[in-house]
């Protein structure tokens, strides 16, 4: 009998989840950007701009940006750790990984991408100083699988990043529900002409693990001296964890 897991609020077949989310982000892909300043009023670059600053990634650093879709962290990435530095830009929709890289490319920057699974990722052990996943874990089926393999391929000493929607604060739960059911939806329907991938997404952050069950998954996978910082009343957070 197969397993199961959640697709937004579907109940799917485990062998199914990845189909369906990549169905989602390949119908998002070429709105990805306009959409994430809309939905978040352009918090997001804030948020983002946050978990590179807690990174403690510095010149010359390796980093490895997990499911790092059109490359915003991969870009702030790039700037911290200068030249002398190196940022590899996965993501396992080719979409996706276009959008970034053709990105980078019109930039003029030109960094290692790869098209992989998180929870299967091509990099040998003990390689990389920091591993970035920012709006990609609530995506990945075995959540644990991911986070083992993101310690896995870390140096001994270095940080795994988890930026990810989490649990909002009580008082906001109301409007954060209308927002995300009822306003997400038609944003959706009215940039991109396809409100149900956006309704999955906001299916998707009410699935996803709160800050300390997170935590607790961190603290599961081997990682050490985990512990997250809530923004936005706690729309989104950043958790952090060292491998020792």
């Amino acid at each position: 009998m197969s397993k199961t897991t959640h697709f937004g609020f579907q109940t799917v077949a485990e062998e199914e989840k990845a189909k369906k989310v990549a169905g989602v982000f390949t119908n998002v892909a070429s709105k990805y950007d306009v959409m994430n300043d809309l939905m978040s009023a352009g918090l997001h670059r804030l948020w983002k701009r946050f978990a590179v600053s807690v990174s403690s990634v510095r010149a010359g650093d390796r980093v490895l940006d997990v499911a790092g879709g059109s490359a915003d962290l991969s870009r702030l990435f790039l700037k911290a750790v200068g030249s002398g530095g190196q940022v590899v830009l996965t993501d396992i929709n080719n979409a996706m990984l276009r959008v970034g890289r053709d990105r980078l490319l019109d930039e003029g920057i030109v960094t290692p991408t790869a098209q992989c699974d998180a929870e299967h990722l091509p990099f040998p052990d003990n390689y990389f100083d920091c591993v970035n996943i920012s709006f990609g874990l609530r995506n990945v089926t075995h959540k644990d699988a991911a986070l083992r393999e993101m310690r896995r391929v870390l140096k001994p000493g270095g940080r795994v990043l988890v930026l990810e929607f989490s649990k909002v604060a009580k008082p906001l739960e109301k409007a954060y529900d209308l927002y995300s059911f009822k306003l997400l939806p038609f944003m959706g329907k009215l940039v991109a002409d396809d409100p149900d991938s956006y309704r999955y997404l906001a299916e998707s952050i009410r699935m996803h693990p709160g800050q300390e069950e997170l935590k607790q998954m961190m603290v599961d996978a081997g990682l050490s001296r985990v512990e997250y910082f809530n923004l936005t009343g706690g729309v989104v957070a950043v958790h952090r964890g060292y491998k020792l």
